[in-house]
């Protein structure tokens, strides 16, 4: 789902998409019983690539990911990229949806996650005029095992409030959200930047949850702006 930004070494940053467990057809690897498994993944990572520091960037539950790794290795954290995110945990009406669509995953796959959850993931302008990105990410989903997906489902519906960390944060931070994002919608971005310090905002035009996928263009524009100027 970052290919569209790995162009962003051109600038000369090296950029690194780490493939989280289960993932994209690995069905050997044993499944995540919370977030702190992926963020241990990632910061495995950066040790096995003697990376000290990174400007760690997650969307979605790659931004709960990075909460994760702010509590448990902070000094990792060059900079910060929240798009499309928030702090919260799930609350109880989000647990029983957590629920229903582990119901789901297991009874009739993949394939019926993706029917679910495409029209929550994509803004309406997307689903609209860019049958190519619908295509997509119904790839995506449909890449991942049942097991895999199931997995992370439990990870979501028990991760911890990041609320407290918030204000702790005190590397550049870059926070992105599409206006059509129904799933973590704009004033949830706007109400996290208030609580980051020197945080910068970017709200990106006819995008959902999936921003960088939706936008691309814009979506590297913001982000390239914010690592030439603030880092």
């Amino acid at each position: 789902m970052w290919d569209g930004q790995l162009a962003l070494a051109k600038g000369g940053w090296r950029v690194i998409a780490p493939h989280f467990r289960g993932v994209d057809g690995g069905a050997g690897d044993p499944p995540a019983t919370s977030l702190e498994d992926f963020a241990g993944d990632v910061i495995d990572l950066l040790d096995a690539l003697h990376i000290k520091q990174a400007v760690v960037a997650g969307l979605s539950m790659g931004g709960y990911t990075a909460f994760a790794m702010l509590r448990h290795a902070a000094s990792y954290f060059q900079g910060l990229i929240l798009a499309d995110t928030r702090p919260e945990a799930d609350t109880p009406e989000g647990v029983e949806g957590r629920k229903k669509m582990l119901e789901l995953v297991q009874a009739k796959g993949p394939a019926a996650v993706a029917q679910e959850m495409i029209p929550k993931l994509l803004g309406e302008t997307t689903r609209q005029t860019r049958p190519d990105v619908v295509d997509r990410v119904r790839s995506l989903v449909l890449s991942n095992s049942a097991n895999a997906i199931a997995g992370a489902v439990r990870a979501l519906m028990t991760r911890p409030d990041s609320t407290p960390l918030l204000s702790t944060i005190h590397v550049p931070t870059l926070i992105v959200v599409g206006d059509e994002d129904t799933v973590t919608p704009p004033a949830l971005s706007e109400k996290m930047h208030g609580s980051i310090g020197g945080s910068e905002l970017t709200v990106i035009a006819k995008a959902g949850h999936l921003s960088n996928l939706e936008q691309p263009e814009v979506f590297n524009g913001a982000l390239a702006r914010f690592l030439a100027h603030r880092l």
